[in-house]
């Protein structure tokens, strides 16, 4: 079935490559499009396109469905097209010609467009859900080890003290600032392009602002050109914002690969999250970071691969935008399970206490004892000469109760700001609204 099907069969290797992985990708979709038809038919009967006694089977119907596809029982059957003729077959099965009204003032362009919108905003929701578990348990860790000093790097060479409270806590401000990129792609992602049909809008008198308010959404898309134009702009804002948080991940996979290793040995990761050598019986392997840090490096190429697919065309549909779906729509789930994995590491991970017992640390305390002798009324230059000649000579003993006072430093880590900040930027979601709203339609 093919809702634009007329009085010839298509070739069947044509169908094939012109449908290609559409059906699979558009499962992804089933209960935002029945969201979204749930919205447009209400809208219909609203303007006297349905009858009030039409429009209530319709939407019974239509919640069946919705159940249906959140059980995760609905499938899309050979023969038919995509994810919106399955669900106006289901229609019609049921309820005979009415079915076929649930089209009235719609283009496939715009049903999909507020499809892809309804579950990206849920994503995103699931992201900042998921972000925030990691943020917390960061936080925590930074708390509990702000009095254990460790190294800090320049140039992959020892340089200045640093401590776990800042290592753990320089992740949770960065995710707190990723989360700001999330929220700036979910506002671009929370308006409503239902209505502009196949982007030059409709004849019949459709009511947007209604639509707009039963779907939650905070405002519309208003120019039905520009509509159609958002698609594949919405996917890389998004991306991007996905990019940004895989990037922090990336990062701190790369750091905890690391400092696991017997050369640094600065934490322990719970075993269980370990693999062995099938020749060297000593091993335990970062698997699980090196997963996450691969996987996140993929993930940080989500925009430009969207980029590359979109970028050189005009205005108006075209389907070239199909094939967004195969990058775009997995990549929540792969997130989110770089998320949950990296905040069960974390939750466990073991810090090694004692690291600069070990003498070769002995200089990244050469800064402090700089500092002391320019406080007692020593030139800087000639206290840096002096240190520097010192250590050249063996002869520079480290004095380790360093005194840190200014913001965000060993001494003064800010964790409260960072944790208002995060806070602030989750509020400034509003995630309430949509939820309040798709429940109204499902449940009224």
């Amino acid at each position: 079935m093919k809702l634009w099907e007329k009085n010839f069969e298509i070739n069947k290797e044509i169908e094939r490559f012109t449908v290609g992985r559409d059906r699979e990708m558009d499962l992804y979709l089933a209960k935002y499009d029945v969201l979204g038809s749930m919205a447009h038919i209400t809208m219909l009967e609203s303007i006297g396109l349905l009858e009030k006694e039409e429009l209530k089977p319709l939407l019974a119907e239509l919640k069946n469905i919705y159940h249906l596809a959140e059980k995760g029982e609905f499938t899309i059957e050979d023969g038919v097209e995509d994810v919106h003729s399955q669900v106006e077959m289901l229609l019609t099965e049921k309820l005979g010609d009415l079915g076929k009204k649930i089209h009235s003032g719609r283009s496939r362009n715009d049903q999909v467009l507020v499809d892809l919108k309804l579950f990206t905003r849920h994503q995103l929701k699931d992201i900042a859900d998921e972000v925030k578990i990691l943020f917390d348990e960061l936080i925590q860790k930074s708390n509990q080890y702000k009095d254990v000093l460790m190294p800090g790097y320049t140039h992959l060479q020892v340089a200045m003290p640093s401590s776990f409270g800042l290592w753990f806590g320089a992740y949770a401000e960065s995710l707190a600032d990723d989360m700001l990129f999330l929220q700036a792609a979910y506002r671009m992602t929370n308006r409503n392009p239902l209505g502009s049909a196949a982007g030059y809008g409709s004849s019949f008198p459709l009511n947007r602002t209604m639509t707009t308010e039963l779907l939650g959404f905070d405002s519309m898309d208003y120019n039905v050109v520009y509509a159609q134009m958002g698609r594949g702009k919405m996917e890389r804002n998004v991306g991007f914002a996905i990019a940004t948080i895989a990037g922090t991940l990336a990062k701190m996979a790369f750091d905890a690969c690391m400092f696991n290793s017997q050369n640094f040995s600065f934490v322990k990761l719970p075993k269980e999250c370990t693999t062995g050598s099938s020749i060297m019986p000593h091993k335990k392997n970062p698997d699980v970071f090196e997963l996450i840090r691969a996987k996140s490096n993929k993930l940080q190429s989500l925009p430009q691969q969207i980029t590359l697919i979109m970028n050189n065309l005009p205005v108006g549909y075209f389907r070239d935008l199909q094939i967004i779906k195969e990058v775009f729509l997995p990549a929540f789930d792969e997130l989110k399970d770089c998320l949950q994995m990296a905040a069960y590491i974390i939750n466990k991970i073991e810090v090694n206490e004692h690291i600069l017992d070990n003498p070769m640390y002995d200089p990244i305390f050469s800064v402090e004892e700089v500092n002391r002798l320019a406080a007692a009324g020593m030139p800087f230059r000639d206290a840096y000469k002096k240190v520097g000649l010192d250590i050249e000579a063996g002869k520079f003993t480290p004095n380790k109760n360093i005194h840190h006072t200014h913001e965000g430093s060993i001494g003064n880590l800010m964790n409260d700001e960072i944790v208002k900040l995060m806070n602030d930027t989750i509020e400034g979601f509003n995630f309430n609204r949509m939820i309040e709203a798709e429940k109204k339609l499902v449940e009224n």
